[in-house]
């Protein structure tokens, strides 16, 4: 049975799948930019629990696709706009919440970082992670058996939601130093800010 499990998996297909995630996943969208915008305002340290609720909500939309559920669920009525609705509406206070945010110096005084639910929240809402992943998801096959097939990309595809969000925010430390200055920090807030409604915008209207 192993031997037969074994036969069945196309591990030369693996390369092509990781690809295909980094590029559809990792692109810049509402969960990658408010990562690198909160490092900015808040830290790496600090952000580290709404990363951690953003992995973990994209994991659940993970689940959802690969177990079929996704489809069933946005097709009942109501549910799409309502999860589209509390993502827009998170989202906007989330900007907010960047755009006025102080400078990092001061950020570490004791202004309010977004939290773990916060992320959870945007991870499971935010539109773009069920088309990116459903993309993915759906792009060629690794295993014969649907059910292994299903296994293998949950598993990886899930180390890739953990290996791209994290990149996005330790991108952000590298950035954050040069935005001391409170002119251009503020600057980089508004910016980034900005950045993050256009992109829930444009993952909405597709």
């Amino acid at each position: 049975m192993t031997l037969v499990l074994a036969t069945s998996i196309r591990w030369s297909a693996l390369p092509a799948l990781l690809l295909a995630s980094l590029a559809i996943m990792g692109s810049p969208g509402p969960a990658t930019i408010s990562l690198t915008a909160t490092g900015v305002a808040f830290g790496v340290r600090r952000s580290a629990p709404y990363l951690a609720g953003i992995i973990a909500g994209t994991i659940v939309v993970l689940v959802l696709v690969a177990a079929g559920l996704t489809g069933a669920l946005l097709a009942v009525p109501g549910v799409r706009p309502l999860f589209l609705a509390v993502a827009a509406a998170y989202i906007l206070y989330l900007a907010y919440h960047i755009a006025t945010a102080p400078p990092v110096r001061a950020a570490d005084r004791g202004a309010t970082a977004p939290s773990l639910g916060g992320g959870l929240l945007l991870g499971v809402a935010n539109p773009k992670a069920w088309v990116a992943i459903a993309a993915v998801f759906v792009s060629g096959r690794i295993a014969t058996r649907t059910l292994l097939d299903s296994g293998i990309k949950v598993v990886f595809l899930a180390l890739m939601v953990v290996a791209i969000n994290a990149a996005w925010l330790v991108a952000a430390a590298w950035v954050g130093p040069a935005l001391r200055d409170p002119v251009r920090s503020r600057r980089a807030n508004i910016g980034l800010a900005a950045a993050l409604v256009v992109s829930t915008g444009a993952a909405v209207v597709r």
